[in-house]
């Protein structure tokens, strides 16, 4: 079997359902905010649901594909913090997740750039932080996310390869060098358990160790 239809075959393993294929569509409308694929939501719903999660982030909330995999993963009384520079991003997500049957008590959506919102937030408060949001700030939400994780939490990053750029020397463009750099980060960093799956466009992951 060829590695494309390998690669199709894990994306379709999971098919996504009317709600997720609606927040898909609506991310097309507005584009801007390319959603995760099915196979690293599928995987985000996996690590929220292996961790029990009750608390998570989300840093880049595009319009609501990667929240509904999450919000199915964790605890029934878990909170999703999801943060955007974009409130018709926000708007969008707001309707995807009470379309997919999730009551307004298990999201906060809040506006702003992560960096001026993640400090904000509860040291070692949370079990799960996921960003999909500038690539340039990549190395900073790796900060962040260290300070906000409860040992044994897990950050998430999507867009690990980039379209193939990560694994190309000759790329070398900001976006590129920086998701490189955190990776590079994640896999020296003695505090940190890392793995790198090539689903969708690529996830990369790291436990806190206790």
């Amino acid at each position: 079997m060829s590695t494309e239809a390998t690669a199709a075959f894990v994306e379709e393993f999971l098919p996504e359902d009317e709600p997720l294929l609606s927040a898909r569509r609506s991310a097309a409308q507005v584009g801007g905010a390319p959603p995760v694929s099915p196979a690293a939501g599928a995987t985000l719903r996996f690590i929220a649901a292996a961790l029990a999660a009750k608390a998570v982030v989300e840093i880049g909330t595009g319009c609501g594909t990667s929240g509904i995999w999450l919000l199915r993963g964790m605890r029934r009384d878990g909170v999703l913090t999801s943060v955007d520079v974009e409130p018709e991003h926000q708007r969008l997500a707001r309707k995807a997740f009470t379309e997919a049957g999730f009551a307004s008590n298990r999201f906060r959506l809040i506006s702003g750039r992560a960096a001026g919102v993640l400090p904000r937030l509860t040291d070692g408060g949370y079990d799960l932080v996921f960003c999909d949001a500038d690539k340039h700030e990549y190395p900073d939400y790796l900060t962040a996310a260290l300070r906000l994780l409860r040992p044994g939490g897990v950050v998430v990053f999507d867009n690990a390869l980039w379209d193939g750029k990560v694994a190309d020397p000759s790329q070398t463009d900001p976006e590129t060098a920086a998701i490189r750099e955190v990776a590079e980060q994640v896999r020296q960093d003695e505090r940190l358990v890392p793995l790198l799956l090539p689903v969708g466009d690529g996830v990369l992951a790291a436990v806190k160790r206790g």
